[in-house]
């Protein structure tokens, strides 16, 4: 009998693969590592960038949103500011008239003629003035008649 070596993975020799050296597992795992370094890098670039880019679109929102508002506050205070004035010259108009009223009061009181009272006697005085002038141009021929004859000596 022939004595033959028993191989379990097969029957040629060359079919089981040589075990890889520890210098060679460590070479696998450096480049495998380099490999994932630069994939991240790649992809790590990428994502910056979309970051970047969604960065601007959040920022021009919340500017537009921030000049929304603004607008709005600023067209509440211009509106409340309108009613608050409208409110202050009603009140305004009011004291006003108050005042006015309490002054003519005591202008009365003290005998003082109110501006109506003035204008009244200031077109009474007119119409006499113009009355008077009537009459002394009516007179001024009878005037002048008799300052004629006592002029003359009488003969």
């Amino acid at each position: 009998m022939d004595k033959q070596q028993h191989n379990p993975a097969g029957d040629n020799p060359s079919d089981v693969p040589p075990k890889p050296s520890v210098k060679d597992s460590a070479q696998q795992i450096w480049l495998a590592g380099l490999g994932a370094f630069a994939k991240a890098q790649e992809e790590g670039s990428k994502v910056f960038e979309a970051l970047v880019k969604d960065g601007i679109g959040m920022q021009t929102k919340s500017q537009a949103m921030a000049e929304e508002k603004l607008a709005e506050a600023a067209s509440k205070m211009t509106s409340m500011a309108q009613g608050i004035s409208e409110r202050a010259t009603g009140q305004w108009d009011k004291l006003e008239n108050i005042f006015e009223d309490r002054v003519a009061k005591a202008l009365k009181k003290l005998g003082v003629p109110s501006a109506r009272d003035v204008e009244v006697l200031t077109a009474r005085i007119e119409e006499l003035s113009q009355l008077v002038q009537t009459l002394v141009a009516q007179q001024e021929p009878a005037v002048k008649a008799k300052a004629a004859r006592a002029a003359k000596p009488d003969a």
